[in-house]
């Protein structure tokens, strides 16, 4: 993974996450330049299957500073670029078990292509949440603990 440009953070947060894999997207000349400069959202995006292919939808891409009266859409739905086995077995795993397909981050691999990491996701409860602040809590203790049992050698 090369320079990362946006991470959904709410993601990570408001799902668990199953699985996750990568894809290309299709974006035109003035989308590209505004990725670059880093004007993305990816908050509150997901991805969809639709006749057979796989789509972005509600993530933003801030039009571009230096375009003119031909600049892009910054809401519009983008393609992502997929092999069909795997739009076919996303296809099951979203039917069968009831899973999301939400964008995790954006990124330029090392020859400069914008890709997407998608992930297959569930929605947590309430309870999942306050379990993971305690794991968190508990976590930060611990290490506290063992910081504080070296330091007193």
């Amino acid at each position: 993974m090369g320079k990362t440009v946006a991470t959904n953070r709410k993601a990570r947060h408001d799902y668990s996450i199953e699985d996750s894999f990568e894809a290309g997207i299709v974006l035109t000349g003035t989308e590209i330049k505004s990725v670059r400069a880093g004007s993305v959202n990816l908050q509150d995006a997901y991805a969809r299957i639709e006749r057979g292919e796989c789509w972005l939808v509600g993530a933003r891409i801030a039009p571009w500073a230096g375009g003119n009266r031909n600049n892009h859409e910054p809401m519009r739905d983008r393609k992502l670029l997929l092999h069909r086995l795997q739009i076919d077995q996303l296809v099951g795993r979203t039917k069968a078990k009831g899973l999301t397909m939400v964008p995790l981050s954006m990124y330029f691999n090392d020859r400069g292509k914008a890709k997407i990491q998608v992930g297959l996701v569930k929605g947590k409860k309430h309870y999942d949440h306050r379990r993971d602040i305690a794991d968190r809590q508990s976590k930060r203790d611990m290490e506290r603990e063992v910081a504080d049992a070296m330091r007193g050698r």
